[in-house]
């Protein structure tokens, strides 16, 4: 017999729930379809950027695309997977053959109802045209997609694919008649809450409410305004009222809670903080696994964690927050790094016939505080350390060119751990914040768990991959932490979900709206 859309992901990578003792997470505001009424104000909100027009292009700009592209599958509040676009799905027995049942009456932009075909045309682009994308792992395992009426899409794979259902949570459908839809996408049509308006790149980006969306009494709001500038104090423009949403850094945690215009939430899933080595082009002596635990053992686990989390922040070794299904205990426990011991960095660069005070050591990151943790670490080391700090695009295109040794950086959640492992596979998306690993174990070790249609044995070979990434010091996890968002009490019916997307079946920015005072 074949498994429904309720035997999916089962909630098996939990995220910040499973931090719940932090006492971080019982603010859970409800949402639900809200009567028609009439729309109330533009709702601002700086949250993620958004690099591109073209939904299948993006490299993690989900925050802002979601409002006006929809998916067949949506990730809900607890990490699991419900239906969207499409009403139910049946899987085969064997794990091969997934058949949507595509919802009836969803409208695009343009005002053409979407059909099956619609759904069909934007799986054959992303298989077609799209490279090193989030979906380019599944879609090379497709062997069919079809479309034989016009409420049922029927995605066929060449093996068991154990993530297919959560990562078609990124599958956007886009009408094919949408601008440069043969090359890069530069209007987008879709059908979500809102419609694809102004944008300015790097500046803001204006999304007018879609008067014929298929939920009905949704949006709320008449408009949403994302603000896409690099702004590294949110909390000043949210407590002056230019910003009604807005993601904040922990350490402005304390006064954004002293505000009594103003409440905070947290995202559902963790964001996990690392550092990684150059592992596609690296630059003697960073190439010598001693020096790289030399360098590990500087990092200072605990203090990091504190300083960009405070005391929401947990420690591990592991892309999988503590207590989620693909964390390990023992694993955990066998940390040689979880405690600064500069004493065995000494030792070890010394084995190696390292001298730090001739080394140089070039450092890549964002624009942001904590790499400064890093950095200072290596100095203290006493190599010749350069810090290149970078907007999110210049440090993309630095990483690329893979002159460097060491980058500190951060990543948020993501709709199943397969997009996290992805991005050490040497064909994966934005793999440059992972030093661009070209590993054929680590690769095969993946795909055997993508393949695993049993839970335990998907878990054991995932295990097996990180214990490679883990040996061969590819990635050095520092620890996870909720993110946190903050909005003014104005705003009602709006709350975080699982992932940066700011539009899912349970909530989002189509639920919110300005009351009397914005």
């Amino acid at each position: 017999m074949s498994s429904t859309f309720h035997a999916s992901r089962r909630g098996l990578i939990g995220g910040a729930a499973a931090m719940a003792g932090l006492g971080l997470l019982d603010h859970l505001p409800g949402s639900g379809a809200h009567a028609q009424g009439a729309r109330s104000g533009t709702v601002k909100i700086a949250v993620l950027g958004l690099d591109t027009a073209d939904p299948h292009r993006h490299t993690g700009s989900i925050a802002v695309q979601q409002v006006y592209v929809e998916t067949l599958t949506s990730i809900a509040d607890d990490g699991t997977v419900k239906p969207f676009l499409a009403t139910s799905w049946e899987v085969s027995p064997d794990g091969r053959r997934y058949a949507f049942t595509i919802r009836e009456g969803v409208r695009f932009h343009n005002g053409r109802l979407m059909t099956a075909e619609d759904v069909r045309a934007n799986a054959v682009r992303v298989r077609d045209q799209v490279r090193g994308g989030w979906l380019s792992a599944p879609m090379k395992l497709v062997e069919s997609l079809e479309a034989p009426d016009a409420r049922t899409f029927v995605m066929t794979m060449k093996e068991p694919y154990g993530p297919l259902l959560n990562l078609l949570s990124e599958l956007w459908i886009v009408a094919p008649e949408s601008d440069g839809w043969a090359q890069t996408i530069r209007t987008p049509i879709g059908t979500g809450p809102f419609r694809f308006g102004r944008w300015t790149p790097n500046v803001s980006f204006h999304a007018p409410a879609f008067e014929q969306y298929w939920q009905a009494g949704l949006p709320r709001a008449e408009a949403v305004e994302f603000s896409l500038r690099d702004d590294s104090d949110l909390s000043l423009p949210l407590r002056a009222g230019d910003l009604h949403i807005a993601r904040i850094g922990y350490d402005k945690l304390a006064s954004v809670k002293a505000d009594p215009n103003l409440e905070v939430q947290f995202m559902k899933d963790t964001t996990w903080w690392f550092w990684s080595f150059n592992n596609r082009s690296p630059r003697k002596p960073f190439d010598d696994l001693r020096v790289r635990r030399a360098v590990s053992h500087m990092l200072d686990k605990p203090a990091f964690m504190r300083f960009v989390a405070g005391d929401a922040g947990v420690v591990t070794n592991q892309m999988a927050a503590p207590g989620q299904f693909f964390w390990d205990q023992a694993m955990h426990e066998a940390d040689v790094h979880a405690r600064p011991n500069e004493a065995r960095a000494r030792a070890l660069l010394a084995e190696a016939g390292v001298d730090p005070a001739r080394t140089p050591c070039r450092i890549v990151s964002w624009q942001s505080t904590y790499p400064e943790i890093a950095v200072q670490a290596m100095r203290q080391l006493g190599f010749q350390v350069e810090h290149l700090a970078l907007d999110d695009i210049g440090a993309q295109r630095r990483l690329g060119q893979y002159d460097w040794d060491l980058a500190p950086f951060a990543s948020g959640p993501r709709a199943d751990i397969f997009l996290r492992f992805i991005r050490l596979m040497s064909d994966g998306p934005n793999v440059g914040l992972w030093g661009g690993t070209r590993d054929a174990e680590f690769d095969a070790l993946v795909k055997q768990a993508v393949a695993a249609v049993d839970l335990a044995e998907r878990r054991r070979f995932y295990l097996a991959a990180w214990q490679r990434a883990l040996d061969n010091y590819y990635t050095v996890v520092i620890g996870h932490a909720p993110e946190p968002i903050a909005n003014r009490r104005a705003v009602t019916g709006y709350s975080p979900g699982f992932t940066w997307g700011q539009h899912r079946v349970d909530g989002g920015l189509a639920h919110a709206a300005l009351g009397a005072r914005s």
